[in-house]
Parts: structure tokens; C-alpha cells; sequence
């Protein structure tokens, strides 16, 4: 069974009980899902403006297809080194604590969001303009990868355990939240002409930033890492430790993690670019077609979170990659037709559906396949190590289409569909009905033991039911 060890007989002045979770456990993930909206709008701001501008900003304008390929290729840049951010990020939280790296990445992808606002264009200083988009780029990465492991194990461990896969899926929620608002401003931006309508987003990102900072200086620790360091069990080194003992995990978890972000790479970042390209719809609706589907998942990534509370972990990824290998053909038939309705319906369909199911189940799954003392790192390493491949899939999009037209890229996302597949069934459910189980029976020997915390438990199902 995943690590729930028997916790100690008083729960302390909150008079709750770990299996309940902890009395912030609200306020935690709100924090958290907050903070990765703000990091996501201005990680996933950077892929729009890529596929919409930066191949004539910051490249030779003469140029469409290499400048395309450029700007994808400084995206991937980004995604390359966001495990380093993940490693560093993960050690960090398992040695100093959660919650000084969320808000040491937040404010560090701020300062650099803000940065590629302020950037000269290659009109103006050349060559130069696209070094420094790429080292700009480098810090967003870094910071990115930090951000992830922290937030959601912080919320994972402040939640009740039979509730994990809601509260997680509420921060992975920031995620749509982030991309929602990103191609809001992208799209509000649009009338401001080229040479503002990118700089623009980037720079309100100031505002985003001192609010999570404020809110996230607020969250409490973790309650599992201040237990871990009261016992004296922090990890001497969680890079190795992990790597020796759980490496079997983080290549699990690693495959799981391609079919969602990169298959997003092609059916989202990608088609962006493909359908301004092919003329076949222009950016004011392709823009409004993303906004839709993020909204939708918004509540799609929690509900596909809670609903692993109820039948597990597994069924619900075997779902969402079995949709993914189907996915790739229909979406560019959908999308060749060129109608306003089928680029929402092609987006509503990659992003609700195929994106949201694998995402909402992560946050849970993926920290419940690591030790407590090693949690942050394993978790991290095997989110992050994804993005190497995810971040450049638009840049090998690109080629396929350029070589083989529309179905390069749809074989590539029903392949990574198939790979997820394959990792799926590999992976060990960790939320089954066992476990379901010995966790509601758990509860109620509390509730027999306790009458004052089975009248809250009580109190709060009915006013859930509500």
C-alpha cells in the first residue's frame, strides 16, 4: 500500500486527524493552484507568442518556415531545461521544506516574464534578440520546473487522504486557469498591433506576480516534511536516494507524463501554428477556441481528479491515453475543414478530454509513488524530465508536416497516446479498492473514538452535499 504511516494518537490543537487532512487544507490548495496559474500563464504565454510572433520578432523575417522552426526550437529550449529546475527545485523541498521554493520560483519566472516584455526585436540589435530571448528563456525554464513538485505536494500533503486526487486536481486546475488567461491577454492585445500586441501580456504579468507572492508567503508548510524533520528522516541527499531506490518509478512516471504534455505540444501549441499557416483560421479564432477549451478545463482537471478518489488512479489514465491514440487523425480532420466550430470542437476535445484526464490524475498518483523523504524530488525529476521531449514534439510537429503534410503530426500524437498506454498499464494503481478501503475504515474508527471530530466530519459532508 502507498506510505500512510499510522500517524500519532493526538492529532494536535486543531483536533484533527491526518487522515482528515489539515485545517488550511483549503487554503493550501487554493494558494497552490493560484500560484500555478500565475506560472503557467506566463511559461504557457511564451508557447502562444511563439507560434504567433516570435518567428518574425526575434528572426529573420524573410524566412517563415526557419523562423518557425526557430521560435519552437527557443520554446523547447525552455522545456530542455526545466528538469534541472526539477532536480533542484525537488532537493530543495526535501531538505529546506515545500514552501520556500514556491515562492522562490514564482518570483524568479516573474522577474524573467516580465524581462521578455522588455526585450529588443531582431530589427533592432539582430541576432542578439534571439540570444536573448533563449537565455531569458533558460530562467523560465528553471523556475517552471521548480514551481511543479512543490505546489503539488504541498497540497497533496495537506489534503485528506481520501480526497487527494481532488485537491490535487485543484491545483492542477491552475494550469487551464493560466493558459485561459494567457490567451485572453494574447487575444485582447491583438488590436494593439505586432510590435505591442506580444510585449503586452508579458509585462501585466507584474500585477499576477505580487499577488502570489503575497498569497503564497501566507501557506503553512507541509505538514509531512515538518514531521520528517522533527523525526530527524530528511534526506541526506533525495537526488541519489531516489535514484537508487525508486528509478523504476520515475521511468513510469516519466512515460505517463509525454503522452499528456507532449501530445498538448501537437494538438495545441502546434495546431496554433498550423492554423495560421494553412490559412485556415486566423488568430482571433484560434485564440478564442483556447480560451474556450480552457475554460471547460478548469473544472474538467478537478473532475477528472475527483473521480480517482472513487475508482482509482489507473482507469481513469487508461482512459485518457486510450482517447489520445484515437485522437490524432479526427482532430486534423476537424481542423482541415476550416469552420469556426470545428477548431473550438478540435480544441474542446485535445484539451478537456485528452489533456485534463491524464493531468488531473498526476498530481495524486505521481506523489503517492514516492516515499515522504524523497517525495519532492522523485516527483519533480519524473514531471520534469518530460518536458526534454514534450518541449521540442512542436519542433518535430513542424518537420513531420513539412516532410509528410497534416498526418505527421497526427501519427505523433496517436503515438504518444500508445506510449502512454503501455506506461499505464506498467504502473501500479495506488489508489485501489484496497486502499480505499482501510482508509474509509480508518475514518470510522475515528468517528467511533471521537465524537466531537465525527460531528465536524458530519457538519462538513452536509454542507459538501449542498
Amino acid at each position: 500500500m502507498t506510505e500512510r504511516n499510522a500517524p500519532p494518537a493526538d492529532p494536535g490543537p486543531s483536533n484533527r486527524h491526518p487522515v482528515e487532512g489539515t485545517a488550511s487544507r483549503k487554503r493550501v490548495a487554493i494558494g497552490a493552484s493560484v500560484g500555478a496559474t500565475i506560472e503557467t500563464y506566463d511559461f504557457i504565454g511564451f508557447g502562444i507568442a511563439a507560434a504567433l510572433y516570435f518567428n518574425t520578432v526575434f528572426f529573420p523575417a524573410n524566412d517563415p518556415l526557419s523562423g518557425t522552426l526557430l521560435s519552437f526550437a527557443t520554446l523547447g529550449i525552455g522545456f530542455a531545461v526545466r528538469p534541472l529546475g526539477g532536480i533542484i527545485g525537488g532537493y530543495l523541498g526535501d531538505k529546506i521544506g515545500r514552501k520556500p521554493v514556491l515562492v522562490a520560483s514564482l518570483l524568479l519566472m516573474g522577474v524573467a516574464t516580465v524581462l521578455i516584455g522588455a526585450l529588443p526585436t531582431y530589427d533592432q540589435i539582430g541576432v542578439w534578440a534571439g540570444v536573448l530571448l533563449v537565455l531569458v528563456r533558460v530562467v523560465q525554464g528553471l523556475a517552471f520546473g521548480a514551481e511543479w513538485g512543490g505546489a503539488i505536494l504541498m497540497c497533496f500533503e495537506h489534503a485528506p487522504w481520501r480526497k487527494r486526487g481532488l485537491y490535487t486536481g485543484i491545483t492542477q486546475a491552475g494550469f487551464p486557469v493560466g493558459l485561459l488567461l494567457a490567451n485572453l491577454a494574447f487575444l485582447a492585445s491583438v488590436p494593439l498591433g505586432d510590435d505591442w500586441a506580444w510585449r503586452v501580456p508579458f509585462l501585466l504579468s507584474a500585477i499576477l506576480i505580487v499577488v502570489g507572492i503575497i498569497i503564497r508567503l501566507k501557506v503553512e508548510e507541509s505538514p509531512e516534511f515538518e514531521e520528517l524533520k522533527d523525526e530527524g528522516n530528511i534526506a541526506k541527499n533525495p537526488l541519489t536516494e531516489v535514484l537508487r531506490n525508486d528509478w523504476r518509478n520515475i521511468l513510469r512516471a516519466f512515460c505517463l507524463r509525454v503522452t499528456e504534455t507532449a501530445g498538448y505540444a501537437v494538438t495545441v501549441t502546434f495546431v496554433l501554428s498550423y492554423l495560421v499557416s494553412e490559412e485556415l483560421a486566423d488568430r482571433s479564432i484560434s485564440l478564442t477556441a483556447t480560451m474556450i477549451a480552457s475554460a471547460l478545463g478548469i473544472g474538467a482537471t478537478i473532475g477528472w481528479g475527483a473521480l480517482t478518489d472513487r475508482v482509482g488512479r489507473r482507469p481513469v489514465y487508461l482512459f485518457g491515453t486510450i482517447v489520445t491514440l484515437l485522437w490524432g487523425i479526427p482532430l486534423f480532420l476537424l481542423l482541415n475543414t476550416g469552420t469556426a466550430v470545428a477548431v473550438v470542437l478540435a480544441f474542446v476535445v485535445s484539451y478537456a478530454i485528452c489533456q485534463n484526464s491524464l493531468a488531473g490524475v498526476q498530481g495524486a498518483w505521481f506523489s503517492e509513488l514516492f516515499a515522504a523523504r524523497t517525495r519532492t524530488t522523485g516527483a519533480s525529476l519524473a514531471y520534469q524530465l518530460s518536458a526534454v521531449v514534450s518541449g521540442f514534439t512542436p519542433l518535430i510537429a513542424t518537420a513531420l508536416f513539412a516532410g509528410f503534410g497534416w498526418i505527421g503530426p497526427a501519427l505523433l500524437i496517436s503515438f504518444y497516446g500508445l506510449l502512454g498506454i503501455v506506461a499505464t498499464l506498467l504502473t501500479r494503481e495506488t489508489w485501489g479498492r484496497s486502499e480505499r478501503a482501510e482508509v474509509e475504515a480508518l475514518e470510522r474508527s475515528l468517528a467511533l473514538t471521537s465524537p466531537v471530530r465525527a460531528e465536524a466530519a458530519s457538519a462538513e459532508s452536509t454542507a459538501s452535499g449542498r
